[in-house]
């Protein structure tokens, strides 16, 4: 069965940095944009950035634009994501995704599979 496995979260110091891994299974990675959303504690998941198949086009929230960067390796079906200069309201539980229509959408429904999630505790 297809898996998404997130791993790379943990705690840091607020302007500093984190990178995310999202290593999948059971699908045909390229053939899907991969996405990666967030949601912190009390709030609603949100759309963070998104990578189409062939990795040339990106699409980010404009909370993260400049400081986030999106990547992928499709050689190890895997999706990254760069964080620098985190931010306190960076705190979040962080999901990878997989959507096989390509469309780099920011609309949580459009994807088919979730990974469980790494967390990610930016401390002042």
């Amino acid at each position: 069965q297809v898996q998404l496995v997130e791993s790379g979260g943990g705690l840091v110091q607020a302007g500093g940095s984190l990178r995310l891994s999202c290593a999948g299974s059971g699908l045909i990675f390229s053939r899907y944009t991969m996405g990666w959303f967030r949601q912190a504690p009390g709030k609603k998941r949100e759309f963070v950035a998104a990578i189409i198949r062939s990795g040339g086009d990106t699409y980010y929230a404009d909370s993260v634009k400049g400081r986030f960067a999106i990547s992928r390796d499709n050689a190890k079906n895997t999706v990254y994501l760069q964080m620098n200069s985190l931010q306190l309201e960076d705190t979040a539980l962080y999901y990878c995704a997989a959507d096989i229509r390509g469309l780099g959408s920011p609309k949580s429904a459009v994807y088919e599979y979730w990974g469980q999630g790494t967390p990610v505790t930016v401390s002042s």
